[in-house]
C-alpha cells in the first residue's frame, strides 16, 4: 500500500499575512465537533472570513482570483497554539496541498507533512517577493520542488528549506505513518501469534 512519493507541488497561491497564526484561527473549536475530517475545509479560517451572519469579510481567501489557489503563503511561527490535527486537515479539505512560511509550530508541520502537505520555510524577503509576484499576476504557478528544495513563481527561483525528515518521508512515499502500519499489518499479526499473552 505504497503512498504516493511527493516530488513537487504546484499550483495557484493565496498570501495570508502575518505571524502567529494559530491553529484556532485556522479552524475555530466549534467546528471541531466533527466525526471525521471530511467538511472541515468550508471552515478554514472562518471567523477571519465571515461576518457573524455568514457574509464574507475582506479577507484574501474571499478573493474569487484565489478560490482554486493550491499553495499558502503566511509568515512566521505557523500553526501555532493548541495541537490540534484539525488545523492541517482543514486547509488539506480546502484544496491547500503546499505551504510556504517564515517558520511553523512543530506540531502542526508533523501533522501537515503526515497529510503529505510540503511546508517549505523561506525568509519573510522571499515571501513579499512572490505574494508581491501573485497579487501582479493571480494566475502566476507557484512550484515547490520537494526534491531541490526551491520554490519557483514565473521565471523565478528561490532557496527554500524543508527538514530533511519530511522531504525523505514525502520523496519517498513514506510521509503517513499510520498507512506504513496498515501496510505491515501481516508481520504484526504474524508477531501477535507468537506472543503467548496476547488473547
Amino acid at each position: 500500500m505504497a503512498l504516493e512519493k511527493i516530488t513537487n507541488i504546484s499550483g495557484k497561491a493565496v498570501y495570508v499575512p502575518g505571524d502567529d497564526i494559530d491553529t484556532d484561527r485556522i479552524i475555530p473549536a466549534r467546528f471541531m465537533k466533527c466525526i471525521t475530517f471530511d467538511g472541515l475545509g468550508e471552515f478554514a479560517f472562518y471567523d477571519v472570513r465571515k461576518n457573524e451572519d455568514g457574509s464574507d469579510k475582506p479577507h484574501p481567501l474571499n478573493d474569487p482570483r484565489r478560490s482554486d489557489a493550491s499553495i499558502l503563503l503566511s509568515g512566521s511561527n505557523f500553526g501555532c497554539g493548541s495541537s490540534r490535527e484539525h488545523a492541517p486537515q482543514a486547509l488539506h479539505k480546502a484544496g491547500f496541498r503546499g505551504i510556504v512560511a517564515e517558520s511553523y509550530a512543530e506540531i502542526f508541520f508533523g501533522n501537515s507533512t503526515t497529510l503529505g502537505i510540503p511546508c517549505f520555510s523561506a525568509s519573510p524577503e522571499i515571501i513579499r517577493e512572490i505574494a508581491a509576484a501573485i497579487e501582479a499576476d493571480p494566475d502566476a504557478v507557484v512550484e515547490l520542488d520537494v526534491e531541490n528544495t526551491t520554490i519557483r513563481c514565473g521565471d523565478k527561483t528561490y532557496p527554500g528549506e524543508l527538514r530533511e525528515s519530511a522531504r525523505g518521508a514525502l520523496l519517498s512515499g513514506k510521509w503517513d505513518p499510520i498507512a506504513e502500519l496498515l501496510e505491515g499489518v501481516d508481520q504484526v499479526e504474524e508477531t501477535a501469534r507468537k506472543l503467548g499473552y496476547v488473547g
